[in-house]
C-alpha cells in the first residue's frame, strides 16, 4: 500500500483526527517559510526582528520586516492544501487544525475549529493604551502604524519571548491526548512547544501523518506515515482517497 492510501487508511479508521500546521502549507500561497535556505530567517536574523525585546527596543526597524509580510499576507489566498483540509472537516474526519501561522488562511479555506498557536495577524493592539485594530484597516505603506493615542500598534502574533496564549495551548494538547491521528503539514518539528504536539499524541497511541516537502525531526521516529512533497498535490490526494473509502470508488 502506497503513503497516501496508508495516510487515509489511518483517517477513515480514527474517530478523532487532528492536523497540526506549519508555515509549509501557507508557501504555496506566496507566503515565505520562515526556515530553510529561501526562509525569511536567512534575510532576517530572528532575534533581531521577530523578538519581543527587540519590538520594544525598536519598533521602526520590525516593522519594516513586519510592513513586507503584512503586504504578501492580505493578498496571499488558500491553496488547495487548506481547501483540503476544509474537506476533511465537512467529512467529519478533521476535528481541529492547530495551526503555527497567523495568516488566516484555514479560516479562509473554510475551517471553523482553528487553534492558532502562536496567535493572528488579523489584529494588533496598541502599545499604549490596549485599543484594538484590524489588519485589514491598516496602512502599511507608512510603517509602524500608530493609534489614535499615538502608540505603536503590534500584531497579535507571539514574538520570541512572549508566552503561548494559555487557552490555546490548553485545548491543544487536551487534543494531542485524546486524538487517533495527526496529520502533520509543513512543519520543521523545530519549535517547541508547537513541535511536541504530535509527540503528545503519539505516546497515547495516535498514528502520526507526515506531509513535508523535506525529512523533519518526526520522520521515521515519531511519524507512522510519511507523504514526501508538496502539500497542494498530496492531500487533496488523500482527500480523494478518504472519500473513495467513505464512500466507494466513484470518488
Amino acid at each position: 500500500m502506497d503513503q497516501i492510501s496508508k495516510a487515509a487508511e489511518i483517517i477513515v479508521s480514527a474517530n478523532t483526527v487532528i492536523a497540526l500546521t506549519g508555515a509549509g502549507i501557507s508557501v504555496e500561497s506566496g507566503i515565505p517559510a520562515f526556515r530553510g535556505s529561501q526562509g525569511l530567517w536567512e534575510k532576517y536574523d530572528p532575534m533581531e526582528y521577530a523578538h519581543i525585546e527587540s519590538f520594544r527596543r525598536n519598533p521602526q526597524k520590525v516593522w519594516g520586516m513586519l510592513a513586507e509580510l503584512y503586504k504578501i499576507v492580505m493578498k496571499a489566498q488558500p491553496n488547495p492544501a487548506h481547501y483540503a483540509l476544509a474537506e476533511l472537516e465537512k467529512l467529519g474526519k478533521c476535528q481541529a487544525v492547530i495551526t503555527q501561522n497567523v495568516d488566516a488562511l484555514h479560516q479562509k479555506a473554510g475551517n471553523e475549529r482553528i487553534i492558532e498557536f502562536h496567535g493572528t495577524g488579523e489584529t494588533l493592539t496598541c502599545m499604549a493604551c490596549g485599543k484594538k485594530y484590524e489588519a485589514k484597516n491598516i496602512d502599511f505603506d507608512n510603517p509602524p502604524p500608530l493609534c489614535t493615542c499615538g502608540g505603536i500598534l503590534k500584531p497579535d502574533i507571539v514574538f520570541f519571548g512572549e508566552p503561548i496564549p494559555s487557552d490555546a495551548l490548553h485545548q491543544s494538547f487536551l487534543l494531542a491526548e485524546s486524538a487517533d491521528a495527526v496529520i502533520v503539514v509543513g512543519t520543521s518539528a523545530q519549535v517547541y512547544p508547537a513541535a511536541s504536539i504530535p509527540e503528545t499524541a503519539k505516546s497515547r497511541g495516535a498514528k502520526v501523518i507526515e506531509v513535508n516537502l523535506e525529512p523533519t525531526p518526526l520522520t521515521g521516529r515519531i511519524s507512522d506515515v510519511f507523504c514526501q512533497g508538496k502539500a497542494s498535490q498530496i492531500l487533496p490526494a488523500i482527500v480523494n482517497k478518504v472519500k473513495e473509502k467513505l464512500f466507494g470508488a466513484k470518488y
